[in-house]
């Protein structure tokens, strides 16, 4: 059971901030002015309802608060080492969970509205949100090619040490092999000349073979950082990988909030030429049949739907002269 612990944070926006002061406005005057005036409308009624909901919202958490003053001593008394007889715990149990129902509705209401505010905030935001987004995956891709990079280069160095390792040792031994063999021959065919000088060649495979033994340790030391190094880049490319799929989802998520609120806004237009269709259909005596099939699915919060009853309904706000003026 966690204390309660309110949030006020507010979330004002002043009009420079929506890119909607008059000055740009006035720039804006000669070209797409309408569109701009509409960004800067629907900007500002989600910073009027961002504004509402926080009031809403801490209207619930202020209670619970208030709620929890009452809740807290037996909470302690629930939680603490003091030893309650079967009587008194079945009422301080009775009377905390009376109390506590009300006070989880309200935070409960308070974190759909918590919920709602992110949401409207996430699409006043977007662009901004987004070109970090963007900017921020741009960046570990960039990271995870130049580890990749990085990577070739140790793995092909450490192909050429090993295989370097392998042809210096072999050619150490293959010497010393021959040279046992050339004094065996030399023994063999009583070549004194060709002993003497067998030996000699023996004695000194002999010492390239040990310098070489040496060298190859050394060698595999390399070997074994250089093995290590490439586990350690690995571990970076995922971690580069693992960064830029979450930003990427989350860039998804924001995209997903855009979209449905753009296809509420389409589906809001296409509603009302529809209602229009309806209203010329009806005000020329016929009946509307296809679209009465309409259901536009409505995304964002909640599972409405609009339908051919709404359409019916709005159909009656347009005049004639609305209808006219196509």
């Amino acid at each position: 059971m966690n204390e309660f612990q309110a949030s006020t944070e507010q979330h004002e926006l002043p009009v420079s901030e929506l890119g909607c002061s008059e000055t740009t406005l006035l720039a804006l005057a000669n070209s797409d002015s309408t569109q701009a005036t509409a960004n800067c409308e629907k900007k500002q009624r989600l910073v009027d309802e961002i504004d509402q909901l926080i009031t809403r919202r801490d209207k619930y958490l202020r209670t619970a608060e208030e709620q929890y003053a009452e809740i807290a001593p037996l909470e302690a008394l629930l939680e603490g080492d003091e030893e309650l007889d079967a009587n008194r715990l079945r009422e301080v149990r009775s009377e905390y969970n009376t109390l506590k129902i009300p006070y989880d509705s309200n935070k409960h209401h308070a974190w759909i509205l918590d919920t709602q505010i992110t949401r409207r905030e996430q699409l006043l935001n977007h662009e901004t949100l987004m070109a970090d987004y963007t900017e921020s995956m741009a960046n570990w891709k960039a990271d995870e090619q130049e580890l990749n990079e990085k990577r070739e280069s140790l793995s092909t160095r450490l192909e050429q040490i090993q295989q370097q390792a392998v042809e210096d040792l072999a050619k150490a031994r293959q010497a010393e092999t021959d040279a046992a063999t050339a004094y065996a021959q030399s023994v063999a065919w009583g070549d004194t000349e060709g002993e003497k000088n067998a030996n000699t060649d023996a004695q000194k495979a002999a010492k390239n073979l040990a310098t070489a033994i040496e060298h190859n340790r050394r060698q595999h030391l390399i070997i074994t950082a250089l093995e290590q190094e490439l586990v350690i880049v690995d571990q970076h490319i995922a971690e580069a990988q693992s960064e830029h799929l979450a930003i990427q989802r989350t860039a998804l998520l924001l995209a997903e909030k855009v979209l449905a609120e753009q296809w509420n806004e389409k589906a809001q237009a296409l509603m009302d030429i529809g209602a229009k269709l309806w209203a010329t259909q009806r005000l020329l005596g016929g009946d509307q049949l296809s679209l009465r099939r309409l259901m536009l699915p409505k995304e964002g919060e909640g599972f409405d739907t609009w339908g051919s009853r709404e359409l019916a309904d709005r159909s009656y706000k347009f005049t004639v002269e609305d209808i006219l003026s196509l």
